[in-house]
Parts: C-alpha cells; sequence; structure tokens
C-alpha cells in the first residue's frame, strides 16, 4: 500500500539482435540467454514478448557484410529493414523500435564518417537522416538515434518531415556516456572499433552538466523522448534529467549490466531474480519512464509470479 515506485512489464523495451540467415538462434557468449537472431527466429523471438506482455522491442543489425560508409544501415533490403516489415506483418501491436547508428555497418567500428582517422560529424548527420528514412519507409514506430553526433535529431527530423513521416517519433540517446560497460554488446553487434575509442563524441563518464546541456540540445532539435545509457550508473543522471524535463525519459540497462548479474547469479553470489527486480525497480525509482533491459522477458515472468 506504502510502495512508492512500481514496476510492471509495460516498462520494458526489449533489445534483439538481428542477423542474416533463416532458422538462426546463436547464443552470444558474454550474454547468455541472449542470442543472435535471423529475421524469423525474431519473430518468433517478437511473438513470445508480446503474448508475455513486454510491449515492444528495440532491434540492432549485424548486417552481411560491412563497409567504410555502412551503407548496409539505410539499405532497403538491410537486415534492420527487413526485420522491421517482418515484424510489423506478423505483430502489428508490437512497438518496433529501431536504432539508429553507423558502428555495427561499419568496417572500422565507428558511429561516423571516418576521413584521416578522424570522425566527422558533419558529413555523417546525411547518412544518419538517410538511415531513420529507411526505417521508417520500412515500418518502425520509433526511430532512435545513438550515435552522439551533434544535430543529428534535427538533422533526422527534417529527413523524416520532408518525407511523409512528420508523425513518427524520436527516441534519442541524448545522454550516451563512452562507458566501459558496453563490453559484450560490441562483441554481440560486431561493432568494437578498429582504431581509437569513442570519447571523441560520447560523453565523459566524470561529467553531469555537460548531460544536461546534451538532453537540452535534443530537446531543441526536435527529440520527443530522451534516454539515458548506461542505467545503473547514471541513476543521478537519470534523476536530473527526469526533474529537469516534460518528456518520456528512456533508460537502458546495458549489456556490461546484464552480464554481471549473470556472472554473479551463476557463481553463486547473489539472488539472480532478486537482483533483476532491484537493479529495474531502482532505474524506474530514478526517474526512468521505460527501461531497455535484456532482462525484460524474465522480469515480466517474475513480475506475473508474485
Amino acid at each position: 500500500m506504502v510502495r512508492e515506485t512500481e514496476l510492471s512489464p509495460s516498462d520494458f523495451i526489449l533489445p534483439l539482435f538481428v542477423c542474416p540467415g533463416k532458422g538462426v538462434r546463436e547464443e552470444i557468449a558474454p550474454m547468455p540467454g541472449c542470442h543472435r537472431l535471423s529475421v524469423d527466429e525474431i519473430v518468433a523471438e517478437g511473438q513470445e514478448a508480446a503474448e508475455l506482455g513486454v510491449p515492444g522491442v528495440i532491434l540492432f543489425g549485424i548486417p552481411p557484410r560491412k563497409d567504410p560508409e555502412g551503407t548496409g544501415a539505410w539499405a532497403e533490403d538491410g537486415i534492420v529493414q527487413q526485420a522491421v516489415r517482418a515484424l510489423k506483418a506478423s505483430i502489428p501491436d508490437l512497438l518496433v523500435v529501431t536504432d539508429v547508428c553507423l558502428c555495427e555497418y561499419t568496417d572500422h567500428g565507428h558511429c561516423g564518417k571516418i576521413e584521416n582517422g578522424e570522425v566527422l560529424n558533419d558529413p555523417t548527420l546525411e547518412l544518419l537522416a538517410r538511415t531513420a528514412l529507411a526505417q521508417a519507409r520500412s515500418g518502425s514506430d520509433l526511430v532512435a538515434p545513438s550515435d552522439m553526433m551533434d544535430g543529428r535529431v534535427a538533422a533526422i527530423r527534417t529527413a523524416l518531415d520532408g518525407n511523409g513521416f512528420s508523425h513518427l517519433p524520436i527516441l534519442s540517446y541524448a545522454a550516451k556516456y563512452a562507458s566501459a560497460f558496453y563490453g559484450p554488446f560490441r562483441e554481440a553487434a560486431g561493432s568494437r572499433p578498429q582504431f581509437g575509442d569513442r570519447r571523441s563524441y560520447q560523453m565523459d563518464p566524470a561529467n553531469a552538466r555537460e548531460a544536461m546541456r546534451e538532453v537540452a540540445l535534443d530537446v531543441e532539435e526536435g527529440a520527443d523522448m530522451v534516454m539515458v545509457k548506461p542505467a545503473l550508473p547514471c541513476l543521478d543522471i537519470v534523476r536530473r534529467v527526469r526533474e529537469t524535463f516534460d518528456l518520456p525519459v528512456a533508460a537502458y540497462q546495458v549489456s556490461g549490466e546484464y552480464s554481471m548479474i549473470v556472472a554473479a547469479a551463476k557463481n553463486g553470489w547473489i539472488d539472480r531474480n532478486l537482483v533483476i527486480l532491484e537493479s529495474l525497480t531502482a532505474i524506474r525509482r530514478a526517474g526512468a519512464d521505460l527501461v531497455l533491459t535484456y532482462f525484460a522477458k524474465e522480469a515480466t515472468r517474475l513480475l506475473k509470479a508474485g
């Protein structure tokens, strides 16, 4: 009766990795229980999530080929575009979010166009806008730019509005830190940078005021929702964003957070079920309206079991 924070399956978005092939369900070594899935298996996974009561998924693509510009990101037959069409045809009420970034599609693993070993901000914006537009045409319900290039929300909003998608909302990774917690994801998506790191365009984990400036800029450019990433190391940022901005706030419980819980539970050091629910409750308590989590299905089952 006096509980202040409620945790519900309706709070969750399930991240999924889509890859080429048919009948592919390949477990990701550093993320036990998570898989690279072909389009047919993505549909099966989406169906299971929807039947459980998880309202949405977010898709990350693993293309058959990578190149310097990441052309697979905006190809009409790109792997994410295929998955979106299949999901919307089979499960029309499932919210399908698409990650807008190039790192999974480039052979160098960076989130933007490269020249002389440097990531170029402005030339990347056109490629990101092209990617968001391709995803919109495939049926995406929500595009989520995660690259952290300055000005990308405005570029995407302009492209969407100019092509008949003014209704399509943008969930911006507005405060995305250059975090060490992303390691398992990069192995899952094959997106580890081939040189350098991403600190020139992602945020310094030591900075909080900068996060507020980044969020404010994205809101001014037309973001409809904003995200903080990673979640548990940034609960203070989630709280500050929630108190400052009157928009839906999402937080991403990232791969490293997931893998640490799974590994510790496997060793018998923690109670897996209790830690899953406590960690997700903490994210909600900090102020997140939505939580992107690889535990979405498992947590839903735990909540239903009481």
